[in-house]
C-alpha cells in the first residue's frame, strides 16, 4: 500500500510541475508577443520618419536647384539687357556724332553729307525704337527770318534724303534754329563754315 501511494504522489507532483511549466511558458509567450509587436511598430515609425526626412531633403534640394536656375536666368537676362543697352548707346552715339555742313546761302547736300546720311540711315533702321530730330542751323549773316527759313530748308533736305534711303517719315522730325545756336561764336569764315550745319538728336 505504501508503495502504491508513493507512485500516486509522484504522478501528482509530476502533473503539477507539468501544468506549472506549461502555464509559465504560455505566460512568457503571451508577454513576449506584445513586446515583439511594439518593436515592429517602432521600426515602422522609424522607417516612416526616415522616409519623411528623405522626402524633405529631396524637396529642399529641388527648391535650391530651382532658385539657382532662377538666379542664373536673371543674371543672363541682366547681362543681355546690359549688352543691348550698351549697343543702343553706341548706335545713338554713332547716329548723333557726325554733322553735315552746307555752303554759304545753300541747302544743297554735298557728297560727303550724303555719305554721312547713308551711314546714319543704316544704323537708324536697325534700332526701330528710336526717333530722330534733324536740326537746321545757319551762320550769323542774314536776317533772323531768312536764317530760320534757310535752316528749315537744310533740315528738310536731310529729312527727305533719309526717307529716300528707307527711313520711316514718322520717325523723323525737323526744326530750324537759324543762327540762334552757333557751334563757333567767332565772326570769321572758319567759324561761319562750322555754323552752317545740320545736327541730329536721337530720342525714344
Amino acid at each position: 500500500m505504501m508503495q502504491h501511494g508513493s507512485v500516486r504522489w509522484t504522478v501528482l507532483i509530476l502533473l503539477s510541475l507539468f501544468l506549472c511549466f506549461g502555464c509559465a511558458k504560455k505566460q512568457i509567450s503571451s508577454e513576449a508577443q506584445p513586446a515583439s509587436q511594439q518593436e515592429g511598430m517602432q521600426q515602422q515609425h522609424q522607417q516612416a520618419l526616415t522616409q519623411a526626412q528623405l522626402d524633405q531633403l529631396a524637396a529642399e534640394e529641388k527648391a535650391k536647384e530651382l532658385q539657382e536656375r532662377q538666379l542664373a536666368d536673371e543674371k543672363r537676362m541682366q547681362e543681355q539687357q546690359s549688352r543691348q543697352e550698351a549697343q543702343f548707346e553706341q548706335n545713338v552715339g554713332k547716329i548723333e556724332e557726325n554733322k553735315i555742313y552746307f555752303d554759304f546761302d545753300s541747302f544743297e547736300l554735298k557728297p560727303q553729307a550724303r555719305t554721312i546720311l547713308q551711314k546714319k540711315a543704316a544704323l537708324f533702321k536697325n534700332v526701330p525704337a528710336l526717333k530722330m530730330r534733324i536740326e537746321g542751323h545757319c551762320d550769323e549773316r542774314g536776317t533772323d527770318e531768312y536764317n530760320l527759313a534757310l535752316g528749315e530748308k537744310r533740315a528738310r533736305v536731310a529729312y527727305e534724303f533719309l526717307i529716300l534711303l528707307g527711313v520711316e517719315p514718322q520717325r523723323l522730325q525737323i526744326i530750324s534754329y537759324g543762327e540762334e545756336y552757333p557751334a563757333d561764336a567767332g565772326h570769321t569764315e572758319t567759324a561761319w563754315a562750322q555754323n552752317r550745319r545740320d545736327e541730329f538728336k536721337v530720342f525714344k
